[in-house]
């Protein structure tokens, strides 16, 4: 396994410190701790107090920004273990201030009534071009957190920092691990989260033509959610379809549909997000 993919895996591999008390460390070379970072942490620790079912949802509040430089905590609360469902409350802490709070519930797989809507028809990821993230951190500083950490990303379309202004009202991109992954479902899931969270911000900036390259503003996750609706492995590709509905007030909201190359729907997540325009100086 490449030095890369094994030093995000050991970003997923969380410190045992007491019952229901977990450590993560953190991604260098920020000024803050990435959201996605901290949810797919927090979902490890969850995962790691249930004995059966697969986490089927998530809803989670990002409450202050995380400082990279200092280990985070993670306190689980085993609210409901029941017969098909286990509920559990995280905690994040840092320097005794909760930083990002979270419920997860597990579902016992059972049958049922299976429909999706449909996969759009787009290009395979084969017939698209490998994503190469600029040097200059204004572009693309997302998705830097994946540069060199063993992952595949390739956009349907001109990456957004090269598209032309409005001409792209929606994100569309494939991504997979380059590796083969251990067949551990929670693993697989907090990937997918993890990558979830890389562009959902940027969505909302593309329905009025702005970039997040030519305009200056301040951006931050203020909740993420997300509802996983079959296995999946994140190991082959997957497509992240997402669109941003509406924005009011400062805020804006993002959708995001999460296939697999097979067509089928994996996930689907929702975030709201803080996004200040900054007037230009006059």
């Amino acid at each position: 396994m490449s030095e890369g993919i094994a030093s995000f895996l050991n970003l997923l591999d969380l410190e045992t410190i007491e019952v229901n008390i977990f450590r993560g460390q953190n991604l260098g070379g920020r000024a803050r701790v990435f959201g996605g970072q901290v949810a797919a942490q927090a979902l490890i620790a969850a995962g790691r107090t249930v004995e059966q079912g697969r986490v089927h949802s998530l809803h989670a509040y990002f409450l202050r920004a995380g400082d990279p430089g200092v280990p985070i905590l993670y306190e689980v609360d085993r609210i409901r273990d029941g017969r098909s469902f286990a509920t559990r409350r995280v905690v994040a802490i840092q320097r005794g201030r909760a930083i990002f709070n979270a419920a997860y519930s597990f579902h016992v797989d059972e049958p049922g009534l299976i429909h999706q809507n449909p996969m759009t028809d787009i290009p395979v990821p084969d017939d698209l071009p490998v994503l190469e993230i600029p040097d200059d951190r204004r572009y693309g500083p997302a998705l830097s957190y994946l540069e060199g950490n063993g992952f595949d990303i390739r956009f349907v379309g001109e990456a957004p920092w090269r598209a032309r202004p409005g001409s792209i009202e929606r994100e569309q991109l494939w991504f997979r691990a380059t590796e083969a992954l251990a067949d551990d479902p929670l693993l697989h899931t907090a990937i997918m989260t993890f990558v979830s969270d890389l562009t959902l911000v940027s969505t909302i900036l593309l329905r009025h033509g702005l970039s997040l390259f030519d305009t200056e503003f301040f951006g931050a996750s203020l909740d993420h959610c997300m509802w996983f609706h079959r296995p999946f492995r994140v190991d082959d590709w997957i497509f992240y379809d997402l669109n941003s509905p509406v924005a009011y007030g400062a805020r804006g909201l993002s959708h995001g549909s999460l296939y697999a190359k097979n067509g089928d729907l994996a996930a689907s997540v929702a975030q709201e997000g803080l996004v200040r325009i900054e007037e230009p100086n006059q």
